[in-house]
């Protein structure tokens, strides 16, 4: 690989693996033709080089009759997308300058500082870097896979210390209690239920999101070795993985409060980085500097900056409103429309139109009606390829590269999940929004012919190629990247359902956390507590009890619900073993009330106790639940739409 840089490069952020290392009217009036959801946190604001000469160079295609396995046919349209996203490149010369992305891989054991940083876990090598104690309630919660990545990082930092002959605070001050002992405590004995203490049998088709997926796979790596089970599986065909239901309701992304989330992206940053080894994949870091990109507009725009001047427009906006618009374009004049999103639009027309959209967009002054089908789903590419940084962004486009070397689909799939999740939120609600379309266009597939390998194929290049990528790679891993990004795209679309699903683990795991950080404050509280107690009882040695309603009325059989924002601000639920959280929803919207609201603008939040703040699947069984988090609070919260109307 070329990593030679100019002087205007950017270096950014990736994980490589070491066997292959490659890169891989107004507004308003706008947003009222978008058949958008609401405005929670769990849904955002959406309804939603050339091809090779010498053919024979082309490494071999696995070929099967399934119509779920990509062949040689179908890998032809992929060049044929190349070959047109390069055509369309051509006679640019007006466009405005921008850096090419850029990639270095930084010093030894800088990688690993990077990544124990990014895990919350900096005060292993800089003691004055956070606090000590909140590090420590998350190696509490940790699996023996998981340690077992945290103390590898670990020790290539302190062999690196040693080689250098720099001395290190802990070699020099080894007294009992310090961070050193407790981390090697912590690190050494792992949390989580091993693969010897719990096997796992789980046929393919089943995702276990109750045991960690490492564990998972390590379990299979040591039941392999006494089988004669091969661990590559070629067959390329796409099976029906199923979520079982948890009574204590699925959590999806947008769910969870941003405390709770920066538990959650530090626990999958080390729960992914553990399944990749326990499979042997080395992912390296590499680093990030700043990339000098448009500061405006809506094509070739940052996605923070994009969303910053749509949020100015339209608070709460999740998805580019242009994204919305032209899907909203493409999905109004039909998805019937064959070869849609393969079949480019006119070069000379989507040229004046992408001008067009920069100049009026925003005034509501661009003419919808004149803009074709094919010249707006070409837009649509043309929107995702053009930003500056990867929709997958460069910092994890090689671990999504390198989920396909994981010996199981199942594994394949856990380590997507993981990936996904590990996105920055714009990066996700866009994807999110982009696969969900092209979901609706594979439903029409009878009539677009676009099945989900014509649209994988298509879309792969648009997804994966960022700039400067072409000048990066050799022909023969462009040629093996080729089948590898559209595998990864068909994986994205079809499983969607399930890869902004937070595993249980990584739940339980939260919530553990959470009560782990609570110990540290609990005596101090239980000191003001007493305090006042004491204060109050001089004051008044004849206390009253608690009249009969103001008792825990969990214990009674019933649980309080509070709906603060609305005139029925509180009511009893009785507490049965079917009684979910749509039952409490709907027994809500049966009473009396001043305002009108539909169930689906509302959610109930189970919020306090081991949890900061999370929406409740409808699924969700309230006793199971209850049992997990019995300091919990239940409110019924309307969406920021429904917020904005009261």
């Amino acid at each position: 690989m070329n990593r030679q840089q100019d002087a205007k490069g950017v270096i950014l952020t990736g994980y490589f693996s070491n066997s292959e290392v490659s890169p891989p009217a107004s507004v308003v009036n706008n947003a009222e033709e978008i058949e958008s959801s609401s405005l929670s946190r769990r849904t955002g604001l959406y309804s939603v080089q050339s091809r090779p000469k010498n053919a024979s160079g082309k490494p071999p295609h696995h070929c099967c009759n399934s119509r779920d396995s990509l062949d040689e046919l179908f890998m032809d349209e992929y060049w044929t997308e190349v070959e047109n996203i390069t055509l369309s490149g051509e006679g640019k010369g007006d466009a405005e300058p921008q850096d090419v992305v850029q990639l270095k891989l930084p010093d030894e054991g800088e990688q690993e500082k990077a990544w124990l940083t990014e895990a919350g876990l900096a005060p292993l090598f800089d003691e004055s870097a956070s606090d000590p104690e909140d590090m420590m309630g998350l190696l509490f919660t940790l699996t023996r896979t998981q340690a077992a990545a945290v103390e590898k990082r670990f020790e290539t930092i302190r062999k690196r210390s040693k080689q250098h002959h720099i001395p290190d605070v802990r070699d020099i001050f080894k007294l009992p209690g310090t961070l050193e002992s407790k981390v090697s405590q912590v690190v050494g004995q792992g949390n989580g239920a091993g693969p010897s203490e719990q096997s796992v049998s789980e046929p393919e088709t089943d995702i276990n999101l109750e045991l960690s997926f490492s564990d998972q796979a390590l379990s299979y790596k040591e039941d392999s070795k006494t089988s004669s089970e091969a661990l590559t599986d070629t067959d390329d065909t796409l099976p029906n993985f199923k979520l079982s239901r948890d009574k204590t309701g699925l959590t999806k992304m947008g769910d969870l409060s941003p405390q709770d989330m920066k538990k959650v992206h530090r626990l999958v940053l080390i729960e992914m980085t553990a399944l990749f080894d326990t499979a042997g994949i080395d992912l390296k870091a590499h680093k990030a500097v700043k990339l000098k990109v448009k500061e405006s507009g809506l094509f070739g725009v940052p996605l923070a900056t994009l969303l910053e001047q749509d949020q100015r427009r339209q608070p709460g906006t999740k998805v580019p409103i242009i994204l919305q618009r032209l899907i909203f374009h493409i999905e109004e004049e039909g998805l019937d429309t064959e070869w849609l999103l393969r079949i480019p639009g006119s070069a000379t027309r989507v040229k004046a139109v992408h001008v067009e959209l920069e100049g009026k967009f925003y005034e509501g002054l661009f003419s919808w009606e004149s803009l074709k089908q094919h010249d707006a789903a070409s837009l649509l590419k043309l929107f995702i390829r053009e930003l500056p940084h990867p929709l997958l962004t460069v910092e994890y486009l090689i671990a999504f590269m390198a989920v396909l070397k994981l010996p199981t689909k199942t594994q394949q799939l856990q380590a997507l999940n993981l990936v996904v999740l590990l996105l920055p939120e714009s990066s996700r609600d866009v994807l999110k929004a982009l696969m969900e379309f092209l979901q609706r266009v594979i439903d029409h597939k009878e009539q677009n012919k676009m099945t989900l390998n014509n649209v994988a194929v298509v879309m792969a290049p648009n997804i994966f190629m960022f700039k400067g990528f072409r000048n990066k790679i050799s022909m023969q891993q462009e040629l093996s990247m080729a089948t590898e990004t559209a595998n990864i795209v068909r994986l994205l679309i079809r499983y969607q359902n399930l890869l902004w699903t937070i595993p249980k683990f990584i739940m339980n795991q939260v919530r553990k956390q959470n009560t782990e950080n609570q110990k540290k404050i609990s005596k101090e509280r239980a000191m003001r507590k007493l305090l006042k107690k004491i204060a109050y009882d001089r004051e008044k040695p004849e206390k009253q009890k608690k009249p009969p309603s103001e008792a825990d009325s969990s214990s009674q059989g019933f649980i309080r619900v509070q709906a603060p924002q609305f005139s029925k601000v509180s009511m009893a639920v009785q507490l049965t073993e079917e009684l979910q959280a749509f039952d409490v929803l709907s027994h809500f919207l049966s009473q009396k009330s001043s305002v009108s609201v539909k169930r689906e603008d509302l959610c109930l939040y189970e919020i306090g106790g081991n949890i900061k703040e999370r929406c409740l699947d409808e699924d969700t069984y309230m006793k199971d639940l209850l049992e997990l988090n019995p300091s919990a609070k239940w409110v019924i919260n309307p969406s920021v739409t429904m917020i904005d109307e009261l």
